[in-house]
């Protein structure tokens, strides 16, 4: 015979048994809560300064920390600062590395990405080898090719104008170019000498092709827009040109400027919407002034750049001037030479 059991007890039970499940779900919720050393907030580590502050290989797999490369972590809120990520490269690789390419030009002041990723120069016989988050080359640096940086081996700007030239598309190596000449660490003269003096190693060939066409443009899709032209065999236009009225009263500096044509172009880009106003009231100055404005934008150039061709052209050739316009050689016309991909 069954004995009843005595009312709410079943009740009892399952509220208890819930309590329990509740209070085993909080403790598990709170023991799986990341250990995050304060000393490891503040910048990118090693491994071995992880584990000196208590954390395991296993623990830094937790969604707390981000791998930056080979035995390099941070933590995920850590303030996005790259001086941080190439000292943590600095202080894990040792004095065997100097910074370049990208990198070095970024600390060099030029308007790159520096960690996407680290590149670095390794004596010829290193162990070093391309990994995760860092792009190693192999070679023996000259003395005069390094320069000392917040404690950081670096290469010179001139050394590391020519490594970019080697490792990037022609027009991404003149953007650096132009930036270089805009911010007054490079001219053309020094960069045609320096480039005459290395002739033969790499990167040098294609450092002597571009420095001619080197001129301060103000943003890389100036110098984007401006390199469009000339490869489609435009007119190589002017830089950064100052215009002034009939009465010789300055109107504008221009991104671009065609004087035969009196043909203006522009490249609107960011903060074209902030500065809606000043300059719609510029471009009227321009057109009152006689001169023919175009503008365009990044979308134009990255996804029609044809039209963009196309509307130059069309300006030119119906200008009154237009048979004083020179058409400019494409780059792997000039001097004969042919624009290898190497850049030697």
């Amino acid at each position: 015979m069954q004995r009843k059991r005595p009312a709410g007890t079943r009740e009892a039970e399952l509220t208890t048994s819930i309590g329990v499940a509740a209070s085993a779900r909080n403790a598990v919720q709170v023991a799986r809560a990341p250990n995050i050393p304060a000393q490891l907030r503040r910048a990118p580590f090693t491994l071995e300064e992880a584990r000196a502050a208590g954390l395991t290989l296993s623990s830094l797999k937790s969604k707390a920390w981000k791998r930056l490369g080979s035995e390099l972590y941070c933590w995920r809120d850590m303030p996005s600062d790259p001086w941080l990520v190439i000292d943590a490269w600095r202080r894990l690789l040792g004095e065997q590395v100097t910074f370049s390419a990208r990198t070095a030009a970024w600390i060099h002041g030029l308007e790159v990405d520096p960690v996407s990723p680290v590149a670095v120069i390794a004596p010829s016989d290193s162990s070093l080898r391309t990994c995760n988050g860092l792009a190693v080359r192999r070679c023996d640096l000259a003395t005069v090719d390094v320069v000392t940086i917040r404690r950081t081996r670096v290469t010179t700007v001139d050394r590391t104008l020519r490594d970019i030239c080697l490792e990037t598309p022609p027009v991404e190596a003149l953007v650096s170019l132009d930036n270089a000449m805009r911010l007054g660490i490079a001219d053309r003269a020094t960069l045609w000498q320096y480039a005459q003096s290395v002739n033969g190693l790499p990167g040098s060939g294609r450092m002597r092709q571009l420095v001619p066409l080197v001129e301060p443009a103000e943003s890389p899709m100036e110098t984007r827009l401006r390199w469009r032209l000339m490869q489609s065999g435009l007119p190589r236009p002017q830089v950064q040109a100052e215009l002034c009225d009939a009465d010789d009263r300055f109107i504008a500096r221009v991104d671009l400027y065609y004087p035969g044509a009196r043909l203006v172009i522009e490249f609107d880009g960011g903060n074209h919407r902030t500065r809606l106003v000043s300059d719609d009231r510029r471009q009227n100055q321009l057109v009152n002034a006689g001169f023919t404005v175009l503008r365009f934008t990044s979308a134009d150039l990255n996804h029609r750049p044809e039209h963009v061709v196309a509307e130059v052209r069309h300006a030119l050739a119906t200008s009154p001037d237009s048979a004083r316009l020179v058409p400019a050689r494409r780059l792997t016309e000039a001097r004969g030479a042919r624009l290898v991909p190497n850049g030697r």
